[in-house]
């Protein structure tokens, strides 16, 4: 599933990505997220991703925000970055830095090792095989991206279901019982904690089932009806009706419900673990 960028934001996105290009350091620079698809909403951020070895310099990363206001340098909560409003469009700009090595190894621990995680499992994965190249100075990216393009490997697919299936309820530790736990305690900020692993892992199956590859947090819905042809009857309502529970007393039901209904399609296509 993938579209052009609207061409303001590919006009944005392609000159902050030739500041970055200016350091002999970034080998690459490239769209990903919402802007690089079809989802996009006008309150969509650019998110941008420059991959160097070293991170550029303060003042080459102040000069490619100049213009912009509310900037925001070196945010390292989720991963190194800087963010600001665009004044021209009005458009968010996100800027990731990334070494080339880190995201070789994030497509090594999928492709080549088959390793699942507990939710979004191959969102790195997607967000290589999506993006728009907006520089690449050796054709690092273009290979990376090729790689990228290799079709969801088969023991990947069920190990990211042996993974997550047994925690929305089967196991122990399931996030079904954690909910029934924190229901029967009136813990509402765990109920809505456990609600969103639940989801997350149910999500994760979902696209490990159908071959594609997780999108990341948003959307996930529209995702699933664009490229999960294997998915739960009435799988909308299920959701909606789990997280109109949260946090009462009939949210445990709920996630039962939509669990029971992913088991049914896992089992049969003979996934079930």
């Amino acid at each position: 599933m993938s579209a052009a960028p609207a061409p303001a934001s590919l006009a944005l996105a392609r000159r902050v990505a030739q500041r970055f290009a200016s350091d002999p350091g970034v080998e690459a620079v490239a769209l990903a997220g919402s802007r690089a698809g079809p989802l996009a909403e006008p309150g969509s951020d650019l998110d941008l991703y420059v991959y160097a070895a070293l991170e550029p310099s303060r003042s080459l990363r102040a000069a490619a925000a100049a213009g912009g206001r509310d900037v925001e340098l070196e945010n390292r909560a989720f991963e190194p970055g800087d963010e600001w409003l665009d004044e021209a469009t009005g458009l968010g700009v996100d800027v990731m830095f990334r070494t080339p090595a880190w995201i070789e190894a994030q497509l090594d621990r999928v492709l080549v090792r088959h390793q699942a995680s507990v939710g979004y499992s191959t969102a790195f994965w997607h967000g290589v095989r999506t993006a728009v190249p907006l520089f690449d100075r050796s054709g690092w990216f273009a290979a990376l991206q090729a790689r990228a393009g290799a079709p969801y490997p088969e023991p990947l697919r069920r190990a990211v279901v042996a993974r997550n299936q047994p925690l929305l309820r089967r196991a122990r530790s399931s996030f079904l019982h954690q909910l029934a736990s924190a229901a029967a305690r009136r813990d509402g900020v765990a109920v809505n904690h456990r609600t969103a692993a639940f989801l997350a892992s149910t999500f994760d199956v979902l696209f490990a089932l159908n071959r594609a590859t997780h999108p990341g947090e948003k959307r996930l819905l529209a995702h699933v009806a664009a490229s999960c042809p294997l998915r739960p009857a009435g799988l909308d309502g299920l959701v909606e009706a789990l997280l109109d529970a949260v946090p009462g007393e009939g949210v445990v039901a709920a996630a039962d419900a939509l669990g029971a209904a992913l088991d049914r399609l896992l089992a049969g296509e003979g996934l079930l673990p």
